[in-house]
């Protein structure tokens, strides 16, 4: 783990339990369980929801990774402790429950 995620998580866990886990080359990031965005090169890239749209509408939109078709807001804004709070507060009441993971029948 680099630098800027441990500061992204550090940031962020004012809002609830921040996990990153690395995949395909960048780092996916959750808060309490649910999946709100992407690292990739030093930079964090949120979900949009209403709230991200609202709070961010002034920031980048771009997609995370070549290849993807999600466009996604560039999250620079790590001092405004409120706007964070407010930001991940939303979009985690706006972004759906993790899937159950079925279980596996034996043969």
């Amino acid at each position: 783990m680099n630098e800027f995620n441990e500061y992204v998580r550090e940031v962020f866990s004012i809002a609830g339990d921040i996990v990153i886990r690395s995949m395909m080359g960048g780092y996916l990031v959750y808060l309490n369980g649910k999946l709100i965005g992407d690292i990739g090169d030093n930079e964090l890239f949120l979900k949009r929801t209403p709230t991200s749209d609202r709070l961010l509408a002034d920031l980048e939109l771009r997609y995370p990774y070549e290849g993807s078709k999600t466009l996604m807001h560039v999250f620079d804004r790590f001092e405004d402790t409120a706007l964070v709070l407010e930001l991940l507060d939303g979009m985690y009441a706006e972004l759906p429950e993790k899937k159950p993971v079925k279980a596996r029948r034996e043969r």
